[in-house]
């Protein structure tokens, strides 16, 4: 028997990706390259604790004219909750969904709540329609969120707010990206720590969130 993909090497392991038997050496080359790899491969799983954290090079990271401190995320660590949690449900049950998916829908949005931010309304939605679906649900989900807080009379979340999360999610997405063309390392790292109700996932013993 050869590797399925490359059909020279002996196959070392089953890959999930494929429904095939393949070498390591594929493995590791076309993970999340050429294999759109299940987030409960153990293989996956493995070199998740291998993969360091892009770096952010602070001139390059975007929309730096948003302020989001420690103390933003702190006080307002519900509405974070909220929203990671939203893009987790949304992104993964998006067919073929991946991280690039993830931050076009991510950087739309933020575009949005810029436009509201300085008195207009402009949506500006992705021509990804993957993308679009991850926006669509996240601002039906802010909408959600805001009728609910107006009838039990409580303080409305402000625009303000809503984008200050998004440019954080946006800048945990860069961070954690690992650039391969269908990773899902963000979506793995948001996953870990809001879980879809169905999932029982151990939180990675990396830094938190807020440090970032």
């Amino acid at each position: 028997m050869k590797c399925k993909i490359c059909e020279t090497r002996k196959p070392r392991r089953h890959c999930p990706g494929i429904s095939g038997e393949i070498c390591s050496l594929c493995c590791g080359n076309e993970r999340e390259v050429t294999i759109s790899c299940p987030l409960d491969c153990p293989y996956l799983a493995e070199a998740r604790l291998h993969e360091k954290p892009h770096a952010l090079n602070p001139d390059e990271t975007p929309n730096r004219d948003v302020p989001v401190t420690e103390q933003f995320l702190r006080e307002h660590e519900s509405l974070l909750i909220f929203l990671s949690s939203r893009l987790v449900d949304a992104s993964l049950t998006a067919v073929g969904a991946v991280d690039s998916d993830v931050r076009e829908a991510l950087q739309s949005l933020i575009r949005t709540y810029r436009t509201l931010e300085s008195g207009l309304y402009y949506e500006t939605r992705p021509t990804n329609l993957i993308a679009a679906g991850i926006h669509q649900r996240m601002q039906e989900a802010v909408e959600g969120l805001r009728k609910e807080l107006a009838e039990k009379s409580a303080t409305p979340v402000r625009d303000a707010e809503i984008l200050g999360m998004l440019v954080f999610l946006e800048r945990v997405e860069l961070h954690q990206n690992n650039g391969r063309p269908r990773s899902r390392a963000f979506l793995d790292y948001l996953r870990a720590y809001f879980p879809p109700d169905h999932e029982s996932v151990t939180p990675p013993p990396a830094s938190p969130l807020i440090q970032v």
